[in-house]
């Protein structure tokens, strides 16, 4: 048994991979189980079904001919809300669901701003999260800005898929060349078309040539490129795919690592096809003979929740106070996670299983509690997981005659020899299977039967004061329901007391909740004293005490009263242990409110490899900043190392403002299981919604060039600050499962991992000196603080990148490193460029730390030698202008472009200008806000 119990390991350890993530999967070349979701919000119309039919269908010949005949779409599973009217051909989902979904279809971020993207937070070659449409695009309204929608999936896909970026920029969209031209941000350099400002106003349009900037010395902020609608070049897909010759992918011979495009920031200059050609799948996989056939579509439709509680009450559950804790948990989930209108039975079982309670359906608090009142209280004998496995199967088929998607809840402390045994069944059935593992000795089974139904793996140690139990069980909403029906978490915590007798605090509820408010109050010997006040200073009195399962709770009625409501908790024995956890609803169906999706880059780890945590913080699509981030990862022993997470575009976080916080992870203590848990709190006037544009989103046609003359698109929506929604204090804590680690040596552990890459270093020109500044590393990726620096300068960017310990030292003696996460500024005078015909200055910096270990190479900053020349355009016609348009007077802070005749070698401080590539800062804009 014990070589079963290995393997049984192994196979979890190779599988937890897929846990949380993408159920897509490449066979025979074609893609399959491509989940797409229409979201709950999207009104019926069946022809967003027809259309994403017909997307993927043509996306799926243009994907097998731009992969040199290697991949193609096989199978799509279309999910529709369960608002929608029956269909005959729409079936019950099994896995398929939100949590799940490779694309979603969704109202957009703003109102207007239709604009496709791909939700990407992780690093190159790395799997994104899903791609986002708009029903406006599919429905065809938007085809002239973006493009045709087969071809803009392609582009979307490759984001999504193979961790590749945009070969535009659009905060970066001119760079100046080698060439001593200013050149729109592209690859290849084959895409032909002009520069132009084309403004229009009632009903007058004026096109110009682009003015250079006296400052930047690039085009104006208004210039754009226009392609030519007839086109030669066949790359890149990632640039402009709505070009009709555009069939392939920037490679290596093509590619322009020139451009600052983001292709080139986050690959480090690797072209799109350079990295699709180092993926697994391209890997795995040979070109095809004949053409594939074409995709095949299943729909699914939403139905009512079908949940079975199954927990352990073998002779195990009585230590460390588990069976009570499990109650408490299991309480709480029926008193408040599970929806309404939701059918939910109830299994026990130790050597043999028994049905507590068949299906039922949540209609009213009457039918709660007699849920509650079934719960187990005895506990005894051994643990056979299986039979309260087909016990839950039994329950459910009662009922249905199909177990798709229904949900088994499975919670059980020990191992069982004979778990494995119906890991096919289990597979077969179509039922979700969530497993929550109760100490350090839950089997290992289990875990593979959560992966392969795609339902959820969570932790909880013995450590009462976690709370980890009820955070665990309070994870598990719908994963299909609307945000609105779902139970947000607003506060956990725990404290053990021994001096001090009482646990103090506040939690704030903000005005996208308030509905279904629920305070549970738990303890581990005797009830304590418990007063709460509500932000008018009222105190709420009559807790319902359940002494029996040492728990209290008082449900606020109606919706709660927005503010900060303050708790004193008295315990009335020394040592005691107390928790509190606040749950509530969305207040308004049609108000989102804020959430937070919190998550490790993987389920399964081998020490020293590093680990990312990731927090989303998202009200609707809007990512929400300046938020307080705090992450709590606890080993199964018990031990727990806290970090703040950060939205700064440094180190673990990919980039700046988008809402994602991250940061490494590498304390480890111990091999075994490890279970994350983020707190967030937002401050007034910290907190604020991002109204930029999504990253990655598709590149907007401004229009195109025909016959010499610019057929211009309808101009892109801008923001409207007036329509920005004020953002209150708010809080909220989520798990974020659990995630499996090996191969720790014993402590204390060896310095392993080097300060983490430099990524957002900037360079401006300031009288004789260039001024740098960079967010600090740390010693250990992004803790702690380097031991000192190495900053580099060249005449060629390729040779810094390449070879960067060849390359020009500035002298940082006076350089001090300051803490991870810092801002660092320092000044230095430029030597002499001895490469001939050097065009730019490119600066690159390393960071050493006390182990003499060594970060990557930083992206690379440039400052210009010269005044770059304005594109003449001499094979094209400058448009009349609209005779009712009035031509604009100069502006006299631009200059006229003039070629730099005095240009040397050496460096002319009055002619450096400033250009950064490497640096993404996505820009925000601050709502005031009151309470």
């Amino acid at each position: 048994m014990g070589l079963l119990r290995g393997f049984v390991f192994l196979l979890v350890l190779h599988l937890l991979h897929r846990s949380n993530t993408s159920f897509v999967r490449l066979n025979n070349n074609g893609f399959e189980d491509i989940i797409i979701v229409i979201d709950p919000s999207v009104p019926e119309d069946e022809k967003i079904i027809e259309r994403i039919q017909d997307m993927l269908t043509t996306a799926s010949t243009y994907l097998f001919e731009a992969t040199e005949k290697r991949f193609f779409f096989k199978n799509v599973s279309i999910l529709v809300p369960e608002k929608w009217k029956e269909n005959p051909q729409y079936k019950r989902p099994k896995y398929e669901n939100y949590k799940h979904a490779d694309v979603i279809v969704a109202p957009p971020v703003l109102p207007g701003r239709d604009e496709p993207y791909t939700k990407q937070f992780t690093e190159c070659g790395e799997k994104g999260e899903h791609i986002h449409f708009t029903p406006d695009f599919l429905l065809g309204k938007k085809q002239n800005e973006y493009g045709p929608s087969g071809r803009l999936f392609v582009h979307e896909w490759a984001h999504l898929r193979w961790g590749v970026f945009d070969e535009y920029n659009e905060d970066q969209p001119f760079y100046s060349a080698k060439s001593k031209k200013i050149e729109a941000t592209r690859c290849s350099t084959g895409i032909s078309g002009i520069n132009r400002v084309h403004k229009c106003q009632g009903g007058s349009c004026l096109t110009r040539t682009c003015r250079v900037d006296s400052t930047t010395k690039l085009y104006e902020k208004d210039c754009q490129f226009f392609p030519d609608k007839v086109q030669t070049e066949k790359a890149s897909i990632m640039f402009m795919q709505s070009i009709d010759s555009v069939v392939e992918f920037c490679n290596e011979k093509n590619h322009n690592q020139e451009a600052p495009s983001l292709q080139n920031i986050k690959c480090n200059f690797r072209s799109t096809w350079e990295v699709i050609s180092n993926s697994e799948d391209f890997k795995n996989t040979k070109p095809m003979v004949t053409p594939p056939p074409p995709p095949v579509f299943s729909l699914l439709k939403i139905s009512q929740r079908i949940v079975c509680l199954v927990l352990d009450t073998s002779g195990s559950m009585l230590s460390h106070n588990r069976l009570n804790r499990m109650n408490q948990a299991a309480k709480q989930f029926l008193m408040q996670t599970v929806e309404n209108g939701s059918w939910v039975g109830m299994v026990r079982f130790n050597s043999t299983a028994t049905i507590l309670n068949k299906l039922i359906q949540i209609i009213s608090s009457n039918e709660r509690n007699t849920l509650l009142e079934k719960l187990p209280t005895r506990a005894q004998g051994g643990t056979s997981i299986c039979s309260g496995i087909k016990s839950a199967f039994q329950v459910i088929g009662e009922l249905y005659s199909q177990l798709d998607g229904s949900e088994i809840v499975l919670l059980t402390d020990g191992e069982d020899n004979t778990a494995s045994s119906c890991i096919d069944e289990v597979k077969q059935s179509g039922a979700i299977v969530h497993f929550i593992a109760l100490g350090k000795d839950a089997d290992k089974a289990v875990i593979e039967m959560s992966n392969i139904t795609g339902g959820s793996h969570l932790y909880a140690s013995d450590e009462a004061e976690n709370n980890g139990l009820i955070d665990a069980f309070g994870a598990l909403t719908s994963g299909n329901a609307g945000i609105s029906q779902k139970s947000l978490q607003l506060e956990s915590k725990g404290l053990t007391l021994s001096s001090n007798a009482w646990m103090n605090d506040t939690v704030i509820i903000d005005s996208t909740v308030g509905k279904d408010t629920l305070f549970l109050i738990t303890w581990d010997t005797l009830p304590p004293s418990i007063f709460l006040w509500d932000p008018s200073g009222t105190i709420m009195g009559n807790f319902t005490v359940d002494a029996v399962s040492k728990m209290a709770y008082l449900s606020i009625p109606g919706t709660a009263k927005v503010g900060t409501w303050a708790y004193n908790i008295q315990a009335k024995t020394n040592p005691e242990t107390l928790t509190i956890t606040v749950t509530s609803r969305a207040a308004n169906s049609s108000v989102p409110p804020i959430t937070v999706n919190a998550k490790m880059n993987k389920d399964i780890n081998s020490f020293p490899s590093p680990m990312i945590v990731y927090a989303e913080i998202l009200q609707g699509y809007v990512p929400v900043l300046g938020a307080n981030v705090t992450a709590f990862i606890e080993s199964q022993s018990g031990n727990t190392e806290v970090l703040e997470l950060l939205d700064n575009g440094a180190g673990a976080d990919s980039f700046k403002n988008d809402g994602v916080y991250s940061r490494y992870f590498t304390a480890y203590t111990e091999n075994g299981t490890y279970s994350l848990k983020v707190r967030v709190h937002g401050g007034t006037n910290t907190a604020r919604l991002s109204l930029w544009h999504p990253l990655n989103r598709a590149a907007y046609i401004p229009g195109w060039v025909v016959n010499g003359e610019i057929e211009a698109n309808p101009p892109r929506p801008e923001n409207n600050e007036d329509t920005q929604a004020t953002l209150e204090n708010f809080s909220r804590t989520v798990s974020g499962g659990a995630f499996v680690v090996s191969q720790v040596p014993s402590l204390p552990l060896p310095d392993l991992y080097p300060p983490s890459q430099i990524t957002d270093l900037d360079a401006t020109p300031h009288e004789d000196e260039i001024v740098l500044t960079w967010t600090a590393p740390g010693d250990d990726f992004d803790v702690g603080k380097v031991q000192h620096y190495i900053i580099r300068t060249s005449g060629s960017i390729l040779d810094l990148k390449d070879r960067f310990d060849d390359a020009l030292q500035v002298n940082t003696t006076d350089l001090s490193p300051k803490e991870a996460n810092s801002k660092e500024i320092f000044a230095f005078k430029p030597g002499n460029i001895s490469e001939e015909n050097a065009t730019h200055i490119f600066i690159a910096i390393k960071s050493i730390d006390k182990s003499n270990l060594t970060s990557k190479v930083s992206n690379i900053a440039q400052v210009a030698l010269f005044i770059p020349q304005a594109n003449p355009d001499e094979n094209y016609t400058t448009p009349i202008p609209d005779k009712n348009y009035t031509t604009p007077i100069p502006d006299k802070n631009y200059t006229t472009p003039i070629p730099d005749k005095n240009h040397h070698s050496g460096i002319n401080i009055s002619t450096l200008v400033l250009s950064v590539v490497g640096s993404v800062v996505i820009v925000s804009i601050i709502l005031s806000t009151t309470i």
